[in-house]
């Protein structure tokens, strides 16, 4: 655990691949529980120490998360997420085989360009499904992405959430032929050696819940040859 930005009513960490923001029935001690334990380890801190989770990463995704220090940011931070105050920026590794994308182009130009999909959630899979108009049970996905730079065989883009949907990033490029590097759920043809898949938080920004000055913080980038390789070959 990393943590890059604290002060008295938030704390924000950065989370290696393989890590649980909370508690789940794997029983592995979650992201939440080390943060605690920081806190009260640094500030000498008696008794339960108070942590709010706002929002979460999937298991194999690295990067930024914000966590509540007071019941005040607590409430506030819910609202602003739910509210779309708080932006995000990921940043993912997918595959440049040319031919296997609906739009090539879409690529090549470096512009931001906008997916648009109606999900639908398997619970028992874990998954979900992407289609290109509403169906019963599906909730609307936006997204808007851009290529950033480009390898030998991978591409690295930067991606916007307009919505919050369960697994939109990783649904979403998979339907487009696109899948993240390693995320064998959605159609990557290996995985990543540590398990985890090319998905990264990159960026937050907002407005502080309490003191209103603007924060601004970017993960470092994991530890990987690949993810530098492509960081310098950014424009």
């Amino acid at each position: 655990m990393k943590v890059v930005y604290e002060d008295n009513h938030i704390i924000i960490v950065y989370k290696e691949s393989g890590e649980i923001v909370q508690g789940d029935k794997t029983g592995d001690r979650p992201l939440s529980d080390l943060v605690k334990a920081y806190i009260k380890e640094k500030y000498q801190k008696p008794g339960e120490v108070f942590l709010g989770v706002v929002h979460r990463l999937d298991r194999p995704v690295s990067g930024l998360v914000v966590f509540a220090r007071t019941s005040k940011a607590l409430t506030r931070l819910n609202k602003m997420f739910r509210d779309g105050d708080v932006h995000k920026t990921y940043w993912a590794i997918v595959g440049r085989e040319k031919g296997t994308t609906k739009s090539e182009q879409s690529f090549d130009d470096g512009e931001w360009h906008t997916l648009e999909n109606w999900l639908v959630r398997n619970e028992q899979q874990n998954k979900s499904y992407a289609y290109d108009h509403e169906v019963p049970g599906s909730k609307k996905a936006l997204l808007q992405y851009r290529q950033l730079a480009e390898g030998d065989h991978y591409r690295l883009l930067e991606v916007n959430l307009m919505t919050g949907r369960h697994h939109q990033i990783r649904c979403q490029l998979s339907a487009i032929g696109c899948p993240i590097k390693g995320d064998l759920k959605y159609g990557a043809r290996r995985s990543n050696p540590d398990g985890s898949i090319s998905l990264l938080s990159h960026h937050v920004s907002f407005v502080h819940p309490v003191s209103k000055s603007l924060i601004t913080v970017e993960s470092p980038l994991p530890d990987d040859n690949l993810w530098q390789a492509l960081k310098k070959n950014v424009r």
